[in-house]
């Protein structure tokens, strides 16, 4: 093993602007029930599929209709 290695000629990493940021999020316990519901049909881990729900509506530029009950 070498001291010191050179990467003066080392290439970018061409999946860095890809990686996942760890983030914390408060979900109601029916959306974490259905996700994890849907993980085991599927075979995916839940925070996977939750990751590409929000990323297919992300990538779609869809909003959400948020209607507010006026008190």
């Amino acid at each position: 093993m070498m001291n010191e290695y050179d990467f003066s000629n080392a290439r970018k990493n061409p999946y860095a602007d890809k990686v996942k940021q760890q983030i914390t999020i408060n979900l109601n316990l029916s959306t974490v029930q259905y996700f994890k519901y849907l993980a085991e049909k599927t075979g995916l881990p839940y925070q996977t599929l939750i990751n590409l729900y929000l990323t297919d509506c992300a990538e779609k530029k869809r909003e959400p209709e948020i209607n507010w009950i006026s008190a």
